[in-house]
């Protein structure tokens, strides 16, 4: 079983540099994929910010921490952990 890792309590910094391994970016409020564009919870059409993003475990998806969007997500794509 893989290990769950929280990312709510890491420094901003840390969390922009995750971003940055992963191909996004972040003005330190919104997260920007390669192309510059806002990244938006495809659940609640919201942009998703540093402060509360949610990247699922062993994937690139960035979501917005919100039991909403987690479900949903879960309901659509199954609990790969």
């Amino acid at each position: 079983m893989q290990e769950v890792l929280s990312i709510k309590s890491m420094p901003k910094e840390v969390k922009i540099g995750l971003l940055d391994k992963l191909g996004y970016s972040s003005d330190g409020t919104f997260i920007f994929d390669k192309h510059g564009k806002k990244v938006i919870d495809k659940y609640i059409d919201l942009p998703v910010r540093v402060d509360n993003m949610f990247i699922y475990n062993g994937s690139t998806v960035i979501l917005d921490n919100n039991p909403l969007s987690i479900s949903s997500f879960l309901e659509e794509y199954g609990d790969v952990i």
